[in-house]
């Protein structure tokens, strides 16, 4: 089933498009070729037709644009040769090939090759759906793409996300995840560059391009993007993909970067101010065209040859030869380059010894695509290679979400990566500034479990406290971090017994009510409070004034910077957590709210649509039929139970009285159902229990006693009284179907209307009712309800530890032994009562 919308109060084919239904638009795309291939074979043809449309749309007729689109070579050329018969052929010759050779491109796939596509009519039909799907009128990139944020580029870096989880692990590497690649950018130092030249940033095994374009944004100026990768279709993707990003310039080289790099100066490398890279994690054939022992570009020279089956150093030493005298890198290798032996300890020891590593990250395992072992980074710095007195390490590993079979960096994992590393934040079991003379007492291994020691210590049982009773006081202490904010709380709960054990000052059912109600605990979650609400005022004012055009990512990233930083110091609660709630928020719902008013306007707050389910038969017809009732409408950015909320109320209250007293009606119904369709029952012998079954019975009943009394015969008293409650039964049970009918009837009649209502409010809502509804009822309440949350768990964390700390030690072994005893003499005095006697 698939749910498409029909616009009520405006046409569709000016309605602004969400960010999250592109995504899902195009990822059906994939449909019409799913079945018949692989996911690294169908993402070419998809990812062509993305591009080809997204051009077609931005730059077709205009005369000095970035890419030249032949005259009969645009995709509305393209769409004109759906149900040809030579379409796969003519894509090929007609669009395809004069695009590449126009913009010097490499090749595409082959639109007209039957293994994959199909034969015949096969071909037509898939070809004709794929492009059906980029021809939707809501695809229309050159309006729908808000100005400075890269619309399209994100939904590329979807599909490929899409396409890497799909293609399993033996094809899963041309994809490096978005947030790796975030975290790589905003590390290596390019937004501190000050330098007034041509900024250079290179990748020699860029995949399809994406650490290379993070960088790029990460720049916020123009920079001179180079790439290269050794297979070819992904060189055409990473062509494409800078193209789609805004980097028309960037150089792409298809072509194997350890034995023939293409960036060379006479018989030396290039060299690059900055340098990203996503190596093939311990390559075994690495060797293959490198003259190991005598290589040309003397990548090894001062440092030793990595081994002939692991390719890790190689790439590293690659980069570290490709970046100039002042230039600084981000590599992420396999963790094992940080403590494998032999060669590669040669090597390791050489590259510190020259003061070349800045830091190490470490990440969580199962981040990539193609491997599910653990990752580092490791960051390259030669301008202050000199001054070297440590290496900065960091264990991130804790720090993920699990999606799907995958783990994943959350938002706040990424921004505390990167403000821990960039501030050189030392933190206990997360980072720690390594010196060089504990480095070398290591011999040069840079495990990182030799510096950081991440694990949690054991909850300790203490045998004393089991014995004799009593809470240890050093578990007490451990929970120093509240009692620095609830000074007296402490000896609230707690009295002391001995120097080192205390007792509950309390029952244990008053542990959370002591807790909650504390003047000090109050003052803290008002406190609390108030940091948000100051927060929500001036982000209030922000959101007020965005306008036609304004740029949503740098909305989000403002107002998330202050929400972050407004939990500044604050103790117990994660000013990171609170960061995620609003990232999560953003990603499920805020950024299409802000995506269309970007492109539309805060007049998109007037749009309603009606949903429509359509179904597909196997014939391949469709059948379309409306959702009906409030549920059936969506508003753009304003959901229906909003409007209804802020205008219509008292409408509501009426219909959820109803629901209510239709619901206790149905409750009583299926009680009597249940009491009287059992076995002995007045409706055993009813085949359904409804209101014509239950009618016919009644009906047998109420001739019997009325003939009976006609021929002046007097039935037994016990037999008129159980008639008649049987009689009162059924009465009873149709007299609620009947008023389950008449509510019934009542609601749609007032769901009609408060539909009715609805959808003519919609286009009347002024700006400010539209902002108001949006801003205040929508996100900044939805945004209080989750950073309320934090405050919950922290009072839960430590309510919970209480809790347990004296359910552990309620009870010593002398009060167990004295129950055991005692429930001994009882079982020996039953079994003696019973006759049997135990010594």
């Amino acid at each position: 089933m698939v749910i498409y919308q029909l616009n009520i109060g405006k046409s569709q084919e000016t309605m602004s498009i969400k960010k999250s239904e592109l995504y899902s638009t195009l990822w059906a795309s994939c449909d019409a070729l799913r079945g018949g291939m692989d996911a690294s074979q169908y993402k070419d043809y998809v990812l062509v037709l993305l591009f080809v449309k997204y051009i077609s749309d931005k730059y077709a007729g205009q005369n000095y644009s970035p890419i030249t689109i032949p005259d009969g070579a645009s995709f509305q050329d393209m769409v004109k040769l759906i149900g040809d018969k030579e379409i796969g052929d003519k894509i090929n010759k007609q669009i395809l090939n004069p695009i590449k050779e126009a913009n010097q491109l490499p090749d595409f796939p082959d639109f007209n090759d039957s293994d994959k596509l199909g034969k015949d009519k096969e071909m037509v039909d898939t070809l004709t759906n794929l492009i059906s799907v980029f021809n939707k009128p809501e695809l229309d990139f050159s309006r729908n793409k808000a100005e400075g944020d890269d619309i399209l580029g994100d939904a590329y870096e979807y599909l490929m996300r899409n396409f890497a989880t799909e293609s399993g692990k033996s094809k899963g590497q041309f994809y490096t995840p978005a947030e790796v690649s975030k975290i790589l950018s905003k590390i290596v130092g390019i937004n501190n560059s000050n330098s007034s030249g041509d900024t250079t940033a290179y990748d020699p095994t860029c995949g399809s391009g994406s650490l290379l374009l993070k960088l790029s944004d990460e720049a916020e100026k123009t920079i001179s993007l180079f790439g290269q990768e050794k297979e070819t279709t992904t060189a055409g993707l990473a062509r494409m993909n800078m193209i789609l990003h805004n980097n028309p310039t960037a150089e792409i080289w298809p072509d194997n970067t350890l034995s023939n790099p293409h960036w060379i100066n006479n018989q030396s490398l290039k060299t690059f101010d900055y340098c990203v890279a996503n190596p093939p994690f311990s390559l075994k054939n690495w060797t293959s065209g490198v003259s190991v022992d005598n290589d040309t570009y003397n990548r090894f020279e001062g440092f030793g040859t990595p081994p002939d089956k692991n390719g890790d150093y190689a790439f590293l030493l690659h980069i570290i030869k490709s970046l100039n005298s002042k230039g600084k890198g981000a590599i992420i290798l396999p963790h094992g380059v940080l403590f494998r032996g032999n060669s590669e300890a040669v090597i390791r020891k050489n590259i510190i010894k020259k003061g070349l590593i800045k830091g190490i990250i470490g990440l969580p395992a199962n981040l990539f695509y193609g491997t599910g072992i653990p990752a580092c980074i490791i960051l390259i710095d030669k301008e202050n290679s000199h001054t070297r007195k440590g290496i900065f390490v960091m264990d991130a590993s804790k720090g993920f979400v699990k999606d799907g079979n995958k783990n994943r960096l959350r938002d706040q994992d990424i921004h505390k990566i990167v403000d821990v590393f960039n501030k050189q934040i030392e933190t206990p079991k997360y980072s720690k500034m390594v010196s060089m003379e504990e480095i070398i007492k290591n011999d040069y291994n840079l495990n990182i479990p030799r510096y950081i020691d991440t694990q949690e210590s054991e909850d300790t049982q203490d045998i004393q406290a089991h014995l004799q009773g009593g809470i240890p006081t050093l578990d007490i202490e451990k929970l120093a971090k509240y009692w620095k904010v609830y000074p007296s709380l402490k000896s609230e709960l707690f009295v002391t017994k001995s120097k080192d054990y205390a007792s509950l000052k309390i029952e244990p059912d008053e542990i959370k009510q002591a807790i909650f109600g504390h003047p000090e605990f109050i003052n803290f979650g008002k406190d609390l409070e108030q940091v948000f609400a100051k927060w929500k005022v001036t982000t209030t004012d922000k959101l007020q004034n965005l306008e036609l055009g304004c740029k949503p990512k740098r909305v989000i990233y403002d107002i998330s910077e202050s929400l972050l930083h407004s939990y500044d110091n604050r103790k117990l609660i994660d000013q990171y957590d609170v960061y995620q709630h609003l990232m999560s928020y953003w990603s499920e719902a805020m950024q299409d709210d802000v995506y269309a008013i970007a492109t539309g306007g805060w007049e998109v707050g007037n749009e309603v649509t009606r949903l429509y389910n359509i179904t597909k038969k196997k014939d391949g017809a469709e059948t379309k039929k409306a959702k009906e009732g409030i549920t059936g409408l969506e508003g753009r950015i304003i959901p229906p139970s909003l409007v209804i909320a802020k205008y219509f109320a008292a409408e509501q209250l009426a219909i959820d009285e109803l629901t209510t007293q239709k619901e206790e009606l149905q409750t009583t119904k299926t009680e009597q159902e249940e009491e009287y369709g059992v076995e002995g029952g007045i409706w055993e012998d009813l085949d359904k229990i409804n209101k014509a079954e239950v009618t016919k019975l009644l009906k047998s009943m109420k001739p019997s006693q009325q003939n009976s009394s006609r021929v002046g015969q007097q039935p037994e008293a016990g037999g008129a009284l159980i008639e008649q409650v049987e009689i009162t039964i059924c009465q009873t049970y149709l007299d609620i179907i009947e008023q389950e009918a008449q509510i019934t009837a009542k609601l749609k009649t007032l769901n009609k209307e408060l539909e009715t209502q609805v959808i003519a409010k919609y286009p009347l809502l002024t700006i400010q009712e539209i902002q108001d509804l949006v801003i205040t009822d929508k996100w900044i309440k939805t945004l209080e309800k989750e950073v309320k949350t934090e405050m919950d768990r922290i009072s839960q964390a430590l309510t919970g530890r209480v809790k347990e700390l004296t359910t552990r030690y309620s009870k010593p072994l002398p009060t167990i032994t004295a129950e055991l005893e005692t429930a001994e003499q009882r079982v020996k005095a039953h079994l003696a009562k019973m006759g049997f006697g135990i010594d």
